[in-house]
């Protein structure tokens, strides 16, 4: 069983950027893709991005496309979010999820549900 442990968020101007890390603990970190959700006040989480465990594919919803990255360094177990161009739509938790079975249909991974292990999240807030 696999720990996630989010960090990286905190205040940052409309425009400014912030770089998420999720450090993984107690499994094997390549054998999981990774993805980022983000939940703010009164909605449902929601997707943000995902990477394939094997050849690092990646997956984005079209809100964040073109400003967040999402990479992942199997050495150091770690997943990150590059966010860029944040504006106040952006403001939410933040939390990394690992999907430990196969398959990468995009209904599996932009699905709270397709994912078997999350973190405790970390808060971004966009000021306007």
């Amino acid at each position: 069983q696999v720990q996630l442990a989010e960090s990286g968020g905190g205040l940052v101007q409309a425009g400014g950027s912030l770089r998420l890390s999720c450090a993984a603990s107690g499994g094997t970190f390549s054998r999981y893709t990774m993805g980022w959700f983000r939940q703010a006040p009164g909605k449902e989480r929601e997707f943000v991005a995902a990477i394939s465990r094997s050849d690092g594919t990646t997956y984005y919803a079209d809100s964040v496309k073109g400003r967040f990255t999402i990479s992942r360094d199997n050495a150091k177990n770690t997943v990150y979010l590059q966010m860029t161009n944040l504006n106040y739509e952006d403001t939410a938790v933040y939390y990394c999820a690992a999907r430990a079975r196969y398959g990468s249909s995009w209904s599996s991974l932009n699905a709270v549900g397709g994912y078997d292990y999350w973190g405790q999240g970390t808060q971004v807030t966009v000021s306007s």
